[in-house]
């Protein structure tokens, strides 16, 4: 079978949605930065097949996706480790796969953490809106959710796949951060104190170091909000007047709860942010936090 280079969506899954590096640079506009989650993940399915860093992707949510190509393609899963299968036959995850034209790829449940990666080669050809083809659920900017029927674009393929994160096969490497969804894990985030932490309690803040939190099930691509663990008290009363938000800041509502922004976060917010966490394998591992992952908050840097 051969046609036009596409990928029709067979099963959509909880929440799939087209992503790539996301569209900084209009927060002063009201738009928020959206993106893959977990950056690391994103980056290394596209490189496994020849495609430069900022091409689309999909980004699953626990359970999957499946496609169908209408002409030959060559994809790659990486994320939240899953069972790849091509029209049934078992295929390997974290590696370039090649797929005729009327082959049915079906990314699985993921075994671990929450969110896989779905690269082909020449990138999902989707439009672009204000420079991105990342799907926003926060504005509505982008391609919509996927459904099922969904006919996905490819464009035009680039350099040859490669094989693995260093040429010789990626196995665990492309798990990226999916580990901090296992079970019994712990996700660890390194917190810069700043810019509000002096409405918060001397106190509060030593607590913060000595505590444990865990994921909530209201977490999604805004933000990864926090439970059972110490209220953090303020040292002050009064409002704040609403103030940028950058990825990783972590806001506390009035409930004392910490919730880390994510790539979908608001470009302000008028709660106190008691801290920032650096973008990298951290924040990506805070994509693939399963409600119930234990979360504790440790020293960045100079505070």
């Amino acid at each position: 079978m051969s046609g036009p280079r596409g990928l029709l969506v067979l099963r959509a899954g909880a929440l799939t949605t087209v992503q790539d590096r996301g569209r900084p640079g209009w927060a002063h506009l009201g738009v928020p930065r959206s993106g893959a989650l977990d950056a690391g993940a994103h980056a290394l399915a596209n490189r496994l097949v020849g495609n430069p860093v900022d091409a689309a992707t999909l980004e699953t949510t626990l359970d999957g996706v499946a496609l169908r190509a209408l002409a030959p393609v060559t994809v790659a899963v990486t994320g939240a480790p899953c069972a790849v299968r091509a029209s049934g036959r078992p295929v390997a995850w974290g590696e370039p796969v090649w797929l005729p034209g009327g082959a049915e790829l079906e990314v699985g449940r993921a075994e671990s953490g929450l969110r896989s990666y779905v690269a082909v080669r020449g990138g999902f050809g989707v439009p672009a809106v204000l420079g991105s083809r990342a799907t926003d659920l926060l504005s509505g900017l982008g391609p919509p959710v996927l459904a099922a029927g969904t006919l996905l674009p490819v464009g035009p393929p680039g350099r040859d796949p490669a094989r693995g994160a260093d040429g010789a096969g990626a196995g665990a490497g492309a798990a990226g951060s999916a580990g901090a969804g296992a079970a019994g894990s712990e996700l660890v985030l390194p917190l810069r104190l700043g810019p509000r932490a002096d409405w918060f309690t001397a106190e509060s803040i030593a607590g913060l170091w000595r505590s444990g939190y865990r994921v909530s099930a209201l977490s999604n691509r805004i933000g990864l909000r926090t439970e059972a663990g110490p209220p953090l008290r303020r040292a002050r009363g009064g409002e704040l007047p609403s103030e940028g938000m950058v990825l990783g800041a972590v806001q506390v509502p009035p409930d004392g709860l910490p919730v880390v922004f994510l790539a979908d976060h608001p470009v302000t917010g008028g709660y106190p942010v008691i801290g920032v966490i650096p973008e990298g394998p951290p924040l990506d591992a805070s994509a693939q936090a399963r409600p119930g992952t234990g979360v504790r908050f440790v020293r960045a840097g100079r505070n």
